[in-house]
């Protein structure tokens, strides 16, 4: 038995806002859809979204500081984060390009995050 599939189209290039009539399947135009858990943005050029990225890092890093706060070491903290919390936030950084304001979004979460455990008060 078929089941129904919905299909989505993305868009890249220069005619990305043009309205496509060449598509055979039933689909619609979507302007972001995720890949391998990386979220692709239709754009003039190539684009990820590293937006979930940043709210699971925040995520997980909220959970491993509740539970430990400040009965850990700041050595033991750096490295949780370091192991946990990391490569949750530079997931897809690799398959996608990232320019310098994107490199300034992500450094600034880090920042946050050791900051919060440096001169969080007790």
């Amino acid at each position: 038995m078929l089941k129904n599939l919905l299909v989505c189209a993305l868009d890249l290039g220069m005619k990305y806002m043009c309205k496509c009539e060449c598509v055979w399947l039933p689909s619609q135009l979507v302007t972001s859809a995720r890949y391998l858990r990386v979220h692709l943005k239709s754009s003039f050029t190539f684009k990820c979204s590293f937006a979930a990225n940043k709210a699971k890092f925040y995520k997980t890093f909220n959970c491993i500081f509740g539970k430990i706060g400040r009965i850990a070491s700041e050595e033991v903290i750096f490295a949780l984060i370091k192991s946990k919390c990391l490569p949750i936030l530079l997931y897809g950084t690799e398959a996608c390009p990232v320019n310098s304001a994107m490199r300034h979004s992500l450094q600034f979460c880090l920042n946050r995050a050791l900051l919060k455990n440096i001169w969080c008060p007790v």
